[in-house]
């Protein structure tokens, strides 16, 4: 099984040269924005991330992350969204199975943008989003969580400059818990409340540039439980078609990687 993300990443990538809007993406940020596909258009988005764990998970040290992301417009301000990892973990030398990997949880969701932003207003344009992650990963053997996972979250999105974009997002998972293999907080089956942001400045009409810090913590606040993961990259417009994104993350506490890096393609039409 191992071989076949790779053969999925062929795939992939020969679709999108092959299908024919303009890709611009929120990507390699966790931070969401407010923007949704337009109505009857499809967005797909894929990303790789590599992570080194911090020294806690072992006997695993690293986990690989491939996520495929599959959005669709509804109506212009309602999109529907499906996306899953495949995961692989290295191991030590004492662990059996050195790379295992597998398929991940599947998550489903919604994302409602209910106010757009105006040129000349204060208000930043607004949406929420409703998650339902379903455990499809195996969770013996540390692919999913094992738990069906609810969240909710709401997103602000507010443009500085014309080049210079903010966003803010909070919100709370009701149940289950938000790990992806072995990041994320695990062991948990109360709430756990998520908040991050990201600034990006576009340089030029093909590259924006930017920062996020995302955080997490469970419902009785055990920091050493909890997330909290920065990140600095941005996104390169390839062709009109496609887009490049690329990252360089870091964290602290058990649920956050020690050092990781990105790279991903989204892509309309």
């Amino acid at each position: 099984m191992e071989r076949l993300p790779v053969q999925i990443l062929i795939v992939v990538i020969g679709f999108i040269f092959i299908v024919a809007t303009d890709a611009h993406a929120q990507l390699p940020f966790y931070t969401d924005d407010t923007d949704t596909t337009p109505k009857g258009k499809f967005h797909i988005e894929m990303f790789n991330e590599h992570d080194l764990l911090q020294s806690s998970a072992y006997p695993a040290k690293r986990q690989n992350t491939l996520v495929f992301t599959l959005d669709y417009g509804i109506t212009d301000k309602l999109e529907f969204g499906i996306n899953a990892p495949y995961l692989t973990f290295s191991n030590s030398r004492i662990v059996e199975r050195r790379n295992p990997s597998g398929v991940g949880d599947t998550q489903f969701g919604l994302k409602y943008n209910f106010y757009a932003e105006h040129e000349g207003s204060r208000l930043p344009a607004m949406a929420v989003v409703f998650y339902f992650e379903a455990p499809t990963g195996n969770a013996k053997e540390q692919f999913g969580s094992g738990l069906n996972d609810y969240w909710l979250y709401g997103i602000l999105q507010k443009s500085f400059t014309k080049k210079t974009k903010g966003r803010l997002n909070g919100g709370i998972l009701f149940s289950g818990n938000d790990s992806t293999g072995l990041l994320g907080i695990e062991s948990t089956r109360g709430q756990v409340y998520t908040g991050n942001g990201s600034l990006v400045h576009e340089f030029s009409g093909k590259l924006q540039l930017g920062a996020e810090l995302f955080g997490a913590v469970t419902g009785n606040f055990k920091l050493q439980r909890g997330q909290l993961t920065t990140q600095i990259g941005g996104d390169y417009l390839l062709t009109k078609k496609l887009t490049l994104s690329f990252a360089l993350l870091g964290g602290r506490f058990t649920a956050s990687p020690r050092l990781g890096a990105h790279l991903g393609f989204a892509y309309d039409f």
